[in-house]
This record gives C-alpha cells, structure tokens and sequence, in this order.
C-alpha cells in the first residue's frame, strides 16, 4: 500500500474490502475503462470512415498509458476530470487524439464505464456470496440432526436444530444470490445517444439510417447491452435497484450476526466466532472474548442501508433530461457500497468457517427449557383423551410458573416430576405417557431437519449451475 497517511484516508482505501474490489473502483481503472471506451467508439467510428486505420491504432498502442499526474494537473485548470483525461490521452496520440470522442458527450463514456464497473462488482459479490454459500450447506448438512432451543421473543421455546437455524440464514442468503445473479445479467449502459439520449450528434456524422448499427456494433464491442431510452444519462434507476439488492443482502448477514452476538453470550454460550490465540478482547479487561466480527457486520451493513435511499433521491431528482446534482455523492456511494458488501461477505466467510459450536451448552440449555416445550403436546394428548382444552391449559400454566421460579433459584426443571405425579393429568394420561412424551425430544422437532438437508442440496444445484 501507498498511503499518505499524514492526510485523511478513507478507511476503505485500505482496512475494509478486498483488493480486487478497490482496484475495480480505483481512479486507475476507471480511466482504463474511459479510454477503452473512446476506443470502441474510434473502431466503429472507422468503419463508417471517420476514422482511419492509422488513427485507430495509435489510439490503440497508447490506451494504457495512464497518466494520473497529467490529468490531475489539467483538471486543476479546466475542472473537468473526463476532459482532462481525455487531453491527456490526446497528447499521447498524434494520429489518434485528434478524433478522439467524435460526437460524444461525456456521458456517453462516463456512464458505459461505470454500468461495466457495476457489472465487474457484482461479479465479484457473486463469486464471494457463492462460496459463503457453500459454507452454509456444509454446516446445515454438518449440523441437520442436532437438537437446540429456539428463541422467540429472545425467551426459550420449543426445539428446533441447528441446521435449521442455520437453513434460515442461508435461505435469505440463496435468494439474494438469486437477486443479484439476475442483475448482474440486465445491467446495461446508456449506449451512445449524446447530449439529450436523441443520438443527434451520431445521426449529423453516419446519418439517421446508420444509427441503430451504429450501437450494436459498439455494444457487441463493450459486451454491454444498452438502455434503447436514455437521456443525457442511464436511468439512475438502475443504482437504486442495485444498491438496494445489496442492501438486502446487508439486512441478511445483520441478522446472522446479531444473532451470533446473542448466542456468544456466555449465559447462552451455544456459539462463537473465531478467535485469534494473539488476540485481544479489551485493553482494561484481559478476559474479554468479544464478538467483534459480528459487531463489523452489523456496524458496515447499518451504512449500506442508508445508501439506496441516497441513490433513490439521485433516481426522482433527475430533473428532465440530466442535473449534475448525483454525480459526488456517486462517488461515494457506488464505491462504497461494493466494498461494504465485499467486507461483509469477506468478514461471514471467516465467521462461519470458523465457527466454534458448543454442544455442551447446547445440552445444558435444552435441559433447563426444553420440558417447557413438552407442555403443548401434554396439552394436546390431554384433549384427546376427553381433557377440557382451556381448563388443562391455564392449569399447565400454572405449574409452568412454579417450573420458572425453581429455574431462577437454581434448581434443576422440576416439570417433568412434578407433572407425572399430578393428579389433574393423571386424570386423562398415565404417569409414564407424561414422562414419554418429556423424553421423546424427537417429536418437538418436527420436519427441521429433512427441510434443512433439502435446502442445502438446493444451495449446491444453484451455486453449481
């Protein structure tokens, strides 16, 4: 890394993404693209015969001489960055720079080149969430059969197992890589349609007729399909829609981690994320384990949800056929949002690969609460033998409270004791029906762990296709 480090640095310059990500949204890259672009255009332009061959090819010897300094310092006079660039690359060609950009307005380069940086993005996303994927349908498949207490209400309830909880994330996570699998194949470009999206500069150069070849040469050229209605820009709809599909994917890997947070908690203590044997929790507290990790997550995708809305104003604000008014903080935010996401997904991989999983707690916790999951099927059993539905219920209710309080004293749950002996239900059941029905764990759990094994064949066909 080459940072000035005496000077403000965005924390994404270097702690936070990948650096193929950075790279894809560096200044370096982008100028690349502009000038592979002005290149497209001066090869079709050829081929109507304003451009000659000669031309095309000392534009082609030179498209990768980036000169960031040279730019810089036109900008400095001009405060244009495109222009400057494109003087730049103008100096460099002596045949070529003179026709450089013939007919186009800056949009026409500027906007192809961020829909190709936008498409690259995704890619990446995908390639990352993919694996993430993978991770998941080992540990559901790892985990399918595995009792341990749900949560609702963050209080106990009945059993479920960890692949099913495990199936929930991952569920969330294959329909955002469905989302964004079907964006990355419709991002399009704004084409080649100059100031206003009429194309009246193109039609004065190749004529009215030639138009509709024209961009499908320059779009079989980009590999990139292109809006047939544009204005001076694409529709900044597409931003909201990309950035709020990777804002869904931030609100999936919330939940993930937060739910960590929550299960790392020692009076649960059924989960924790890695940790380092280097690794310090607290600078006052020597024995602190915090989830840090997790706590990234949900402080980076808490700033990818503020993005869409950001991008949704650039989307209404438009006005007519272009304003000026979204291209800084696009600077800002299309960046920014790929390296949240990247973070993210970079940050869950390392989490759930390395997740430690303590089935000593497990137990422990499905020992204290899971007899009050026994409750609904001692309830429904009574019924059946002629029971009063409501009548048995307020009574199970009741003995419930006592159950709690022995918990919080302590003691170990008394219910399944207490309620084989219990002269009201041994009314409709027999001491030992109550105490099968305690002891049969499968039963609470339903169809948890065939849907989740199913899941995870799901997650592999899709990710394998």
């Amino acid at each position: 890394m080459n940072l000035n480090l005496t000077s403000y640095q965005s924390p994404f310059s270097w702690r936070y993404g990948s650096p193929e990500m950075r790279m894809l949204w560096s200044e370096h890259t982008k100028r690349q693209l502009w000038r592979r672009i002005w290149v497209a255009l001066a090869e079709v332009e050829a081929e109507f015969g304003l451009v000659t061959p000669e031309q095309v090819q000392d534009l082609r010897e030179h498209q990768d001489a980036i000169d960031l300094q040279r730019a810089l310092d036109i900008e400095r006079e001009i405060q244009h960055d495109l222009m400057a660039e494109l003087k730049t690359f103008a100096e460099q060609c002596p045949l070529g720079g003179k026709v450089l950009h013939l007919g186009a307005t800056s949009m026409d380069i500027e906007d192809n080149a961020e829909a190709l940086r936008l498409r690259q993005g995704l890619g990446l996303l995908l390639e990352k969430l993919a694996a993430l994927l993978a991770i998941f349908a080992d540990k559901i498949e790892n985990y399918a059969h595995l009792p341990v207490l749900g949560y609702t209400h963050f209080q106990p309830a009945e059993p479920l197992t960890l692949g099913y909880r495990l199936a929930l994330y991952a569920q969330d996570l294959l329909e955002d890589y469905q989302t964004l699998s079907e964006l990355h194949s419709k991002i399009r470009g704004k084409g080649f349609k100059g100031a206003v999206g009429s194309a009246a500069s193109y039609a004065e150069l190749i004529g009215v007729e030639n138009l509709e070849r024209f961009e499908s040469l320059l779009s079989q050229k980009l590999n990139l399909p292109f809006y047939p209605i544009a204005s001076q820009t694409y529709p900044r709809k597409q931003d909201f829609v990309i950035l709020s599909a990777l804002a869904g994917l931030g609100a999936t890997l919330y939940k993930f981690a937060f739910d960590l947070r929550l299960l790392q908690n020692p009076l649960i203590g059924e989960w924790r994320e890695p940790f380092g044997a280097s690794q310090v929790g607290s600078s006052a507290m020597p024995f602190k384990r915090n989830p840090i990790r997790a706590e990234r997550i949900n402080s980076l995708a808490r700033l990818l949800a503020t993005y869409p809305s950001i991008a949704w104003q650039n989307a209404a604000h438009s006005l007519l056929e272009r304003t000026l008014d979204d291209s800084a903080n696009r600077r800002l935010i299309l960046p920014e949002a790929f390296l949240v996401t990247d973070e993210l997904l970079m940050t869950a991989h390392t989490i759930l690969k390395g997740l430690e999983v303590d089935e000593i707690a497990i137990h422990r916790n499905l020992s204290n609460y899971l007899p009050f999951a026994a409750m609904e099927h001692l309830l429904m059993a009574s019924v059946k033998k002629g029971a009063d539905r409501q009548t048995m219920h307020e009574h199970l209710r009741q003995q419930a409270l006592i159950a709690w309080k022995a918990l919080q004293q302590g003691q170990p749950n008394p219910l399944p004791q207490t309620l084989s002996r219990d002269e009201i239900l041994l009314t409709y059941l027999t001491a030992d029906e109550i105490l099968k029905i305690f002891h049969n764990t499968v039963q609470y759990l339903g169809t948890s762990a065939e849907r989740a094994l199913a899941l995870a064949r799901r997650i592999r066909q899709l990710i394998t296709t």
